[in-house]
């Protein structure tokens, strides 16, 4: 593929996780004080789903999609929206954010794995390079930026670590098992339906959790948040990586989320809450080659 049909999957890639990386900010107010966590699951499934539906109607994006192609859509709902969303939440509800930031580096290698065994892909060394090179500079970040946290890998968070690591691995199941449909369709329609299927799975965790939910005490400030959360994390986020999954691989979707705590850290810098240190000057380079390697397109001899 062409660098001009390439540089558009890396800009969404970016914007994506330049969003993800603001949420560490925006909205960790939200849960559990205002909403419980699969409530907020419900809550951004549901809102985005009508986003999805009602972008695809205003543009007319609309296309049939094959019959065989549902069970599919069905799986890639059940693992990529309903799934990973359900276990990380209530994965980061027993365990700490720490735990859950150093266990989420693993999606690469797990996609990277996935993709070789499910899509064929050759697992290349430099690949596995430029991961080993991104886990290095995002946990060096992680680990770093939080001194006043504690890494706990205890019995007390082991049910919560489990739960996140299985987060890590149903996205990247679904990464692998989406490539198909998008080279199929336009990143709107198998999204839009992924959404539909993966309300539907949401719908018993969350329902309850929600009619929880005390609207008229919720401050300004957690509306604003929940707002960013729907349209921003999920509504725009989904849309921007299931563009870039049409034009490149699952691998380099994945590596992207090691510049989550970076654009994180860059944000606190700007806010006056973070300072520039050599561990973040080194981690950015590692995590800006990481991602360079792993994206980078194999030379064919010729």
């Amino acid at each position: 593929m062409s660098n001009k049909n390439v540089i558009p999957a890396h800009l969404a890639l970016f914007g994506a996780n330049l969003i993800y990386g603001l949420n560490y900010i925006l909205a960790k107010d939200v849960m559990p004080n205002f909403v419980g966590p699969s409530g907020f699951i419900f809550l951004r499934v549901g809102g985005a789903l009508l986003l999805f539906w009602l972008f695809a109607s205003l543009f007319r994006t609309g296309e049939k999609v094959d019959k065989k192609d549902f069970p599919r859509l069905i799986i890639c709902a059940l693992f990529g929206v309903a799934g990973n969303q359900l276990l990380f939440f209530e994965g980061l509800n027993i365990t700490t954010p720490i735990n859950a930031s150093i266990i989420m580096v693993s999606n690469p290698i797990l996609v990277l794995i996935m993709a070789s065994i499910i899509l064929k892909n050759a697992i290349k060394p430099k690949k596995v390079l430029g991961i080993g090179l991104g886990i290095t500079g995002a946990v060096l970040l992680i680990l770093f930026r939080s001194r006043g946290g504690e890494l706990t890998f205890s019995s007390e968070t082991a049910f919560g670590d489990l739960l996140v690591f299985l987060n890590a691995a149903c996205f990247g199941i679904y990464l692998v098992l989406v490539k198909p449909l998008m080279e199929k369709y336009k990143p709107i329609t198998v999204v839009k339906w992924a959404f539909l299927f993966g309300f539907l799975f949401v719908i018993p965790f969350g329902f309850g959790q929600f009619t929880e939910i005390n609207w008229s005490e919720m401050p300004t400030k957690i509306y604003l948040e929940i707002l960013y959360v729907v349209v921003g994390t999920t509504f725009l986020a989904y849309l921007f990586n299931n563009f870039a999954l049409k034009r490149v691989q699952p691998t380099v979707v994945s590596i992207y989320i090691y510049s989550q705590p970076l654009i994180a850290s860059v944000f606190s810098l700007l806010l006056g809450k973070d300072e520039i240190t050599w561990i973040k000057i080194l981690s950015a380079i590692l995590i800006f080659f990481g991602v360079y390697l792993v994206s980078r397109p194999d030379v064919r001899k010729t």
